[in-house]
C-alpha cells in the first residue's frame, strides 16, 4: 500500500562531554627512595546517544529540551588512577527516527528497534598520565596529556511513521473514539477542546489480513491557517497523509458548512492540500433520529464519497473501512 510520510521534527544542539587530563604525578612513599612516574589517565566524556523506545510515538518530548550537554571525564589521580567517565546522555526517540546533521542534512543515524543505541557524539577521550612517557632517557617525565575536547552539533531528528488516512475534523467530532474503535491505537478521549495534542496512530484491521495505517490528527479551529491555537503544528501533519477523512459530526447545525469551513482552512494553508483524495464521514450517528438523516444529506456536498456512522454504537464502521479501502487502492493504482 501506498503511504505519505508523516513527519515530526525538533532541531536540537548536543555536547559531548571533555575527556578528563591525565595526572602528572610521582610516587611518593616513605620506603621508596627515588618513585617513579604514576599519573593516571584522564576519564573519557560522556558520550551523546540516540536510543529507540517503542513507548514514544512523537518528539514532543524534545520540544522544549533545544540544548542537551553531556558531563566531562575527571582528571587521572597519582596511583595510576584512571579518572571516572562523564555520565552518558541518553536521548529516547521514537522508532522511526532519522537524525541528521543540522547544517549538512547529512544522515547521523536511524533508530528502528526498541533498546537500540547509537552514539551520536562522542565523549573526548582522557588525556594519558605521565606514567606513559617514561622512556630509557627520561626516568621522570613531567608531562601528562590533556583530555580531547567534547563535540558540538546542530542535530535535526526527524520522525517519519507511515499514515495512510488523516484523520480531519474540529475539535470533539469523535476522531479519537472512531480510532479507538477501529484500531488497538488508545487515544486520550475527553469533552473538552484539543483532546488529542499530538498525533495517534492506529493500524486498522480489514478484510483478508489486510490493513491499513489511520492517524488521528490533532483537532483544528476556524483560523488555524492564520496561526490561531494550536493549528499550524496539526495542519503540518495533514500535509503528509496520502487520503484525507473530514469527521463532521451530525449533530452540527450545518454538517456540508462544517465541512467547507474545515476545507477553507487547508485551502488557505496550503491549496496542494485540496489535491488530495477526500472522503466524508458523518459521526455521532446515534444521536440523531432516523427522520433527521434527509436533511443531514441535503446539505452535504455530492462530490465527496461519504458514509454515516457511530463509534458507540459500531454502525456504519465496516462500510467506512470499504470505502476508505476502495480509495487508498484507487490512489495506489493512479501512483504506479
Amino acid at each position: 500500500m501506498a503511504s505519505s510520510n508523516f513527519i515530526d521534527y525538533v532541531k536540537i544542539n548536543i555536547r559531548s562531554g571533555a575527556g578528563g587530563a591525565g595526572s602528572m604525578h610521582f610516587r611518593r612513599e616513605k620506603h621508596v627512595d627515588k618513585g617513579g612516574p604514576d599519573g593516571g589517565d584522564g576519564g573519557r566524556g560522556g558520550h551523546i546517544i540516540l536510543k529507540g523506545s517503542s513507548q514514544l510515538w512523537t518528539l514532543l518530548h524534545l520540544k522544549y529540551q533545544k540544548h542537551i550537554k553531556a558531563k566531562p571525564g575527571k582528571g587521572g589521580e597519582g596511583g595510576r588512577r584512571t579518572g571516572a567517565e562523564g555520565e552518558d546522555v541518553i536521548i529516547e526517540v521514537p522508532l522511526g527516527t532519522v537524525a541528521r546533521h543540522g547544517e549538512t542534512g547529512e544522515q547521523m543515524a536511524e533508530i528502528t528497534e526498541d533498546g537500540q543505541e547509537i552514539i551520536l557524539l562522542q565523549g573526548g577521550r582522557g588525556g594519558l598520565g605521565n606514567t606513559h612517557f617514561k622512556s630509557a632517557t627520561k626516568q621522570a617525565p613531567d608531562y601528562a596529556q590533556p583530555g580531547e575536547p567534547g563535540q558540538e552539533e546542530w542535530v535535526i531528528l526527524e520522525l517519519k511513521l507511515l499514515a495512510d488516512v488523516g484523520l480531519v475534523g474540529f475539535p470533539n467530532a469523535g476522531k479519537s473514539t472512531l480510532l479507538s474503535v477501529l484500531s488497538a491505537a488508545k487515544p486520550e478521549i475527553a469533552d473538552y477542546p484539543f483532546t488529542t495534542l499530538v498525533p495517534q496512530l492506529g493500524v486498522v484491521a480489514y478484510r483478508d489480513y489486510k490493513s491499513f495505517v489511520m492517524a488521528d490528527v490533532p483537532g483544528i479551529i476556524e483560523g488555524a491557517s492564520q496561526g490561531k491555537g494550536l493549528g499550524l503544528r496539526f495542519l503540518r501533519h495533514i500535509e503528509r497523509n496520502s487520503i484525507l477523512l473530514f469527521l463532521v459530526p451530525a449533530t452540527s447545525e450545518d454538517c456540508g458548512a462544517e465541512y467547507e469551513t474545515l476545507l477553507n482552512e487547508l485551502r488557505q494553508y496550503n491549496p496542494e492540500l485540496l489535491d488530495k483524495q477526500r472522503l466524508l464521514a458523518i459521526s455521532k450517528l446515534d444521536l440523531i433520529e432516523e427522520t433527521d438523516y434527509k436533511a443531514v444529506l441535503d446539505r452535504l456536498p455530492a462530490d465527496i464519497p461519504t458514509v454515516f456512522v457511530s463509534a458507540v454504537r459500531q454502525q456504519g464502521l465496516m462500510e467506512l473501512k470499504d470505502m476508505i479501502w476502495k480509495a487508498l487502492t484507487q490512489s495506489e493504482n493512479q501512483v504506479s
